[in-house]
């Protein structure tokens, strides 16, 4: 029988290669593949593009995109081509075959495995490396920008007398090109040493010579170009020192030279540099010797000299000479650093003074001091951090809107035509509260919010609701008088995208008589028209929908990027965005404004700062965070105020620091893209203000620098820290406070931004701040500080909320109104200054049973040595300065405990078992004085224990003696 390809376990099956079909269908479909990744690709390219345009930012995109692409191919082909050609000329060199040793004779195997693709493979490695070092390049495009259109500061620094701009632009471009330059002869050492090792120039383990003479030169060249690179980077070392960070016990994080720096590492640099130089030139020497001798006896001694002159002599100097007299030889140095930091964060005008801090209010003029309660400031009740589920509630009319969780403070003129600090919030659509979700609902019908809702800051209802000037559906108050469009497009709240203006119309708002239909009229959005956009945002949003939806048609745009933040950050990518947009009423529209800085990491001298922690305060969450082209700088300024129609979604740039060099420097770069300063119409410069986010910047390093003494900067003995809030148990930072109030030396209120400071690891107050934050007032951005004397304790806001909590009469009345399942929330502890004192203000909201929104109900103040707890801030203000009664007890005094009944009687009518626990509660009260007195923490800690069970005791029993609880705290 003939073998017809069988063997003993069975016929053997043979495999043919693939039909022709098959084959036609694999190369079908690896087309469509790479088609549809293009188009992809593509489709995020091009609805960038329209998104860009739509905004009439294009200018910012085809900059942009240029930038990057010009870098790539330009630092790309330099990489490719120098590795490349390193490549070709170590295999030009190559020995003839004959001359070939044993050892490379072993490697015939993998030299007539790469001949046949010898070309293919020198084009993979040069494209590889030329992609790697052109995508490396491109991301240095704002560097290159700063570089080409880099204007002078007109300050130059203090040790090498050249302007901060070399610092800021320059010096950062010059750090790239040389890293790309070690890249490229690193690189191309390794290559070049590989081809020479595998055509046998490089002789590893044979003996006599290991490497021939074309070798010798050519691996010279390139170390070199090493060395010399070297000795360039020693020399742009020296101006780096101008802006290196260090740790010095003085500040903790030093910027710019000290003492050893000056006369220890610079000049060790300089001789760096020198030595590099002459060991550069003994590379280059053996293209003539064809020996190593020289260069590396050069090379060795510069290892040596870096070891010897840039790391010993240097921390010899520290040791003998500095540290002995270490306040003597920075002191100098100091003062540099200290004139730079506070140039470089704007607060070398701020204006420090002496304040007493303390009053003996039964020895004033209480009439003149409740008179002037009133005058120097609007105290505010309304929390904006507190009152949004009241809003909500109140306000939200239907599931699909809510407010965002902290609401704004503005300035609104009341029916006197008198400026009043305002809680306003904006209407925003909700998604996830549409009654029911889907495709067409979230994105065609639910497209928008409606309407702003505005309250007085320093008055509630009588019943502790926010009192609202501005409220319902449509709104209608004070600030509608002149109909505005209410409809918001874009805002905070706003994350999806919505297809507006079509056949499908979309929901206005509902009222008693249903639902009121709307179609969108403004020019917002890109078309979706045209068939090729329509596909586009279908692969870019991955929503196929979006290309075959009847609800799409004539006229239909698609609008996306509409939170104000994000738009703003994308058409001026290089700003540092400010964490808090707020709304306006500016000219019959809805507008948010966002502050926008410009920032450096390269000021010298300057000490460094982190925004993202400098910025973070109890109520920084994901919707409040700054937005930071560079987290860590050493330079701000709030150059740019910009704004974002609500409805319309458009963009304003405005100038706002005129003199600041480096928006000069981006105007450069992106020419049109900011109005000038004068463009600002006079609606909207009534409601521009001093932003946050630079004032807890200034203020946390406020808490070193507003020393300017060396001395006394060294001795450490003046720090401040910015305060824990004491109303929030995160345990973050204070928040800064907007508040019409006016400081000791200026004339009328101004609206103002004001923070506390406290002595460091110390809890009484050590200073007050504030800002004017006025945009139309002349004194804007004046910083004012009232400095405390150091020798004296006034409280600071953790002592004064602790106060609060503990004083037995005021700890008995929150522990009645939050029996049950009521809640306590504290809002805001304001400070003001008032006659040489300080009076202290914070309103208690409560979340009765059954609600889920607070309302106001009792208001603290403390002003001296005196205290109130009362229903309404004029009658708490009565009793701090004069002589009425709390309800609640004497808590106009000095925090005896001692208690007045409610109906008048004597103390000693009280229920024996109250009259105890009041006791007790008093004693644990003292003892927790005295244990904060001493810091003694353990005792304290137990202190509070006892207080908080012997007023608890104390409310069970008033409890159950009055049946219903008696007090309704309200």
């Amino acid at each position: 029988m003939p073998d017809r390809g069988g063997g003993p376990t069975g016929p053997r099956i043979r495999v043919g290669r693939p039909s022709r079909r098959s084959r036609t269908l694999l190369m079908t479909l690896g087309v469509l593949a790479v088609l549809a990744m293009a188009f992809v690709m593509f489709a995020g390219f091009w609805t960038d593009w329209l998104w860009y345009r739509s905004v009439a930012y294009s200018s910012v995109f085809t900059t942009t995109l240029w930038t990057k692409i010009g870098l790539f191919f330009v630092f790309g082909l330099l990489m490719a081509a120098a590795i490349g050609v390193n490549i070709w000329l170590a295999h030009r060199m190559r020995p003839p075959l004959s001359a070939m040793s044993m050892e490379q004779q072993s490697l015939d195997r993998y030299r007539m495995s790469i001949a046949p693709y010898k070309k293919w493979v020198l084009l993979g490695v040069t494209a590889l490396v030329g992609l790697i070092g052109g995508a490396s390049a491109s991301g240095q495009w704002r560097t290159w920008l700063l570089w080409t259109n880099g204007v002078p500061f007109g300050q130059k620094d203090p040790q090498f007398g050249k302007d901060v701009s070399f610092y800021a632009f320059d010096l950062p471009w010059y750090r790239f090109l040389l890293a790309f330059g070690f890249a490229v002869v690193v690189l191309s050492l390794i290559a070049a040493a590989l081809v020479h090792y595998l055509y046998g120039g490089l002789r590893l383990t044979s003996p006599g010579a290991k490497a021939t003479g074309a070798a010798t030169g050519h691996l010279s060249v390139l170390l070199g170009l090493f060395v010399a690179l070297k000795a360039v980077a020693y020399w742009f070392d020296r101006y780096a020192l101008a802006v290196k960070s260090s740790d010095f016990k003085a500040t903790g994080n030093w910027t710019g030279l000290r003492y050893v720096d000056a006369n220890a590492y610079l000049p060790a640099k300089t001789i760096l540099f020198c030595i590099a130089a002459i060991c550069a030139v003994l590379f280059f020497a053996t293209l003539w010797r064809r020996t190593w001798q020289l260069p590396v006896i050069g090379f060795g001694l510069m290892v040596l000299s870096a070891i010897l002159i840039g790391g010993l002599y240097p921390a010899i100097v520290q040791k003998f000479q500095v540290q002995p007299n270490e306040q003597a030889k920075e002191a100098p140095y100091i003062k540099k650093h200290i004139d730079a930091t506070r140039d470089a964060y704007d607060i070398d005008d701020s204006k420090v003074s002496d304040y007493e801090g303390k009053v003996d209010v039964d020895q004033a003029d209480t009439e003149k001091l409740r008179a002037e309660a009133e005058s120097t400031a609007s105290l505010r009740l309304l929390d904006p951090n507190v009152v949004s589920p009241t809003f909500q509630q109140l306000q939200q009319v239907r599931g699909y809107y809510q407010f965002p969780a902290t609401l704004d403070v503005d300035r609104y003129k009341d029916e006197d035509g008198k400026e009043q600090d305002t809680v306003i919030g904006l209407r925003e659509l909700n998604i996830n509260g549409i009654p029911e979700r889907n495709w067409i609902n979230d994105h065609f019908k639910y497209t928008h919010g409606y309407g702003a809702v505005a309250a007085k800051g320093t008055a509630t209802t009588g019943g502790g609701a926010p009192d609202f000037t501005e409220s319902d559906l449509p709104t209608k108050g004070d600030l509608s008088e002149e109909k505005y469009q209410q409809r918001i497009y874009y805002g905070e709240k706003t994350t999806q995208y919505s297809i507006v203006g079509g056949p499908q119309q979309e929901l206005d708002y509902s009222d008693d008589s249903g639902e009121k239909l709307y179609t969108y009229s403004g020019k917002s959005g890109v078309n979706l028209s045209n068939p090729v956009n329509r596909a586009a945002y279908a692969a870019a949003f991955n929503e196929p929908q979006i290309l075959y939806s009847g609800a799409i048609g004539e006229g239909s745009r698609i609008l996306y990027n509409r939170t104000p933040k994000e738009r703003v950050e994308a058409v001026a990518p290089w700003l540092t965005i400010d964490g808090d947009a707020y709304p306006a009423l500016v000219d019959g529209r809805i507008q948010w404004i966002i502050d926008a800085y410009t920032t450096s990491n390269g000021y010298p001298y300057a000490s460094r700062t982190t925004l993202g922690d400098t910025t973070a305060d109890s109520l920084t969450d994901g919707q409040r965070e700054v937005v930071a082209q560079q987290n860590q700088v050493n330079y701000i300024r709030n150059s740019v105020k910009a704004t974002v129609d609500a409805y319309t979604g458009a963009v304003e740039l405005y100038e706002w620091d005129t003199k600041d060099p480096v928006l000069k420097t981006w105007k450069n770069a992106f020419p049109g893209t900011v109005k000038a300063k004068s463009e600002i119409g006079d609606e909207l410069m009534e409601h521009l203000r001093y932003p946050q986010d630079l004032f807890k910047v200034q203020r946390e390093l406020l808490t070193r620098y507003h020393v300017t003494s060396p001395a006394q900067f060294y001795s450490g003995s003046e720090v401040w820290q910015v305060p824990d809030d004491p109303t929030n148990k995160s345990g973050n930072s204070v928040p800064p406070y907007y508040l019409s109030m006016q400081m000791p030396d200026q004339d009328a209120q101004t609206f103002s931004l004001t923070t506390t400071f406290t002595p460091n690891r110390r809890d009484n107050l050590g200073a007050f701040m504030a800002v004017d934050a006025d945009a139309e007032s002349d004194g804007y951005g004046t910083i004012r500080i009232l400095k405390l004397p150091s020798n004296t304790t006034v409280s600071g806001p953790q002592q004064v909320q602790s106060k609060f909590n503990s004083e037995t009469a005021i700890a008995n009345e929150i522990n009645i109104l939050q029996r049950g399942d009521s809640e306590i929330e504290y809002g805001n502890l304001l400070t003001v200054p008032l006659d040489g004192g300080l009076l202290y203000v914070e309103p208690v909201y409560v979340r009765g049973a059954g609600t889920n929104y607070p309302l106001l109900r009792k208001v603290l103040v403390s002003y001296g040595d005196k205290t109130a707890f009362e229903n309404t801030l004029d009658e708490a203000l009565d009793v701090v300065f004069g002589d009425e009664k709390s309800d609640s007890g004497d808590t106009g005094g000095t925090g005896d405990g001692t208690e007045e009944p409610p109906d008048g009687g004597d103390a000693g009518e009280q229920d024996p078992t109250v009259r105890e626990a009041l006791a007790d509660a008093q004693e644990a009260y003292e003892a927790g004085e005295k244990a904060l007195a001493e810091q003694d923490w353990t005792e304290y800690g137990k202190a509070q224990e006892d207080l908080k069970a012997a007023l608890r005791r104390a409310a069970e029993a008033e409890e159950a003696a009055s049946g219903d609880g008696g007090g309704q705290g309200s």
